[in-house]
């Protein structure tokens, strides 16, 4: 019984991660390194044309994105 009553205090307080396109918080997308890309902005960064002045914006936002480095 505890188990449930844990479970759902959990599910209530959860509210996704913040998009690094959006900035809004979304509970479905995609993690590229260490950065969260919402669903709905995946599908708008894959359909827009290179002509597209959205795509500049795109291009500034992904620059938020850094390959993490690597410690051996």
């Amino acid at each position: 019984m505890e188990v449930e009553a844990v479970s759902s205090l959990a599910n209530r307080n959860h509210y996704g991660e913040t998009c690094i396109i959006c900035e809004q918080e979304k509970d479905r997308g995609i993690h590229l390194y260490t950065r969260f890309i919402c669903l709905d902005c995946e599908q708008d960064i894959i359909r827009t044309e290179t002509n597209d002045p959205k795509y500049q914006f795109y291009l500034e936002r992904l620059k938020k994105v850094s390959t993490p480095e690597i410690y051996s």
